[in-house]
């Protein structure tokens, strides 16, 4: 008995830890948001400000056009979103529901294509964009996810989908319910959790991404708030206080975001892969 509970002591001890070093970066990005910026770098770190200057927000979100990039962001981050949703749960659906010749392969040539890294095909699907007339347009950013919605969201809901009994599928069917029925009555409503942490991961990576804003646009006014931040660190390079402000504002959302989707978040994560 003694031994577990110092076991359990351990590794809450061991999580706490882990907690404190990803937590520390984040508090240290909120002070320095209201900070002058005489105190940002001063040692030892000063942790509360003396005063709070909730000016800097004000400052810096008016110094470069962050509505527009905001507009920009949430037109890409809500297409991209319906996009990958729709197109990875059908996709999955196929793969986990429908017998058909060359399935299991062409799935496990999938897989092996998560293993390429994304500067393979950087510069051939640059070319093809440009090559068709869509460079500095949002449509590289949005098109790809409504075929397929990516690799690993197919994997992710294909395995959450064999967890589910086919006794439902062939119930339905002697209903006379037909695949796309199956489809939209039973495993949607039946994968809602792993629908959800698809739809927090894909809303993540593209509000914060910044490698396809950047090789694909190129007026300031199609600029997202990721390009944004670095426009407005490379024209106030010393006012860091400025721009640690409008990284919290920036960031915010996803905060907010993830808050209110990490109970479905760590339920879809338990139950995915239950199952090969």
């Amino acid at each position: 008995m003694r031994e577990s509970r110092l076991k359990l002591t351990a590794g809450y001890i061991a999580l706490l830890i882990v907690a404190v070093l990803f937590i520390v970066p984040f508090v240290w990005l909120l002070r320095s948001s209201v900070m002058d910026l005489s105190q940002i770098f001063i040692m030892p770190p000063a942790w509360w400000p003396r005063p709070f200057h909730f000016e800097n927000f004000k400052e810096a979100l008016t110094v470069v056009p962050f509505g527009a990039f905001f507009k920009n962001t949430l037109i890409i981050v809500a297409s991209v979103l319906l996009g990958t949703v729709v197109s990875s749960t059908v996709a999955a659906f196929g793969f986990s529901r429908i017998r058909w010749k060359g399935r299991d392969a062409i799935f496990a040539v999938l897989m092996s294509a998560m293993m390429l890294p994304g500067a393979v095909t950087l510069i051939p699907s640059f070319i093809g964009w440009k090559e068709i007339g869509f460079y500095d347009t949002f449509y590289p950013l949005i098109v790809p996810a409504y075929f397929g919605g990516g690799i690993f969201n197919i994997f992710l809901l294909r395995q959450f989908y064999l967890t589910i009994p086919q006794d439902f599928d062939e119930a339905a069917f002697v209903d006379g319910a037909n695949y796309f029925q199956i489809y939209w009555r039973i495993l949607l409503p039946l994968s809602r959790s792993a629908v959800i942490v698809v739809a927090l991961f894909t809303f993540l990576g593209s509000w914060n991404d910044f490698m396809g804003p950047l090789i694909y646009l190129k007026s300031d006014s199609r600029f997202t708030l990721a390009l944004g931040l670095q426009m407005f660190q490379g024209s106030y390079t010393a006012q860091w206080d400025l721009l640690m402000a409008a990284s919290a504002a920036v960031v915010l959302p996803c905060v907010v975001v993830f808050l209110i989707g990490q109970r479905y978040f760590l339920e879809g994560i338990t139950l995915t892969g239950l199952k090969g």
